[in-house]
């Protein structure tokens, strides 16, 4: 059995703990504990520390890693179609559940987002509430609207 990596790394709405193991990425949490950033970060979680960085830095909207989620299968059915939600772009917990095959799904498909435990990567942040309204996010409604509003920065208007 192969043990899982553990590093962290800080962003600018909090440390993010990221854990997998050569199978893939499990874990990316967002902890409000001060940890000092990994130094000697593993490789097999070198590529999502890099991408994070990218995704940061706005060169980065989409990712491409070996994911390894641990859940039931309606929870990876739920993630697997978060993951079709453009970068800049929400949808409703509603219309999520109509992408999934039933409308009715609403309160499951929330609950479903809310265990997602790859932040940022499975783009949770990205399901509103289908008035606009921004609605539970484990990391906090603070840094859900700060993804949101890093990924639509707003236009620079001309002056001319």
């Amino acid at each position: 059995m192969e043990f899982e990596s553990v590093t962290y790394y800080h962003t600018p709405i909090g440390t993010a703990r990221i854990i997998g193991d050569e199978d893939g990425i499990s874990s990316v949490t967002v902890i409000d504990t001060e940890v000092p950033n990994s130094t000697n970060i593993p490789k097999c979680l070198q590529p999502c520390v890099q991408q994070l960085e990218e995704y940061f830095n706005q060169e980065r909207t989409s990712f491409d890693l070996k994911l390894n989620p641990q859940g039931t299968d309606f929870q990876k059915v739920v993630w697997s179609q978060l993951q079709k939600i453009p970068y800049g772009q929400t949808v409703s917990y509603q219309k999520l559940s109509k992408d999934i095959g039933d409308g009715r799904a609403i309160r499951a498909v929330a609950a479903a987002n809310g265990k997602n435990p790859l932040w940022i990567i499975i783009p949770c942040h990205r399901v509103i509430g289908a008035d606009g309204s921004l609605t539970g996010y484990a990391g906090g409604l603070w840094r859900k609207r700060w993804l949101l509003e890093h990924e639509n920065p707003p236009k620079q208007q001309s002056l001319f």
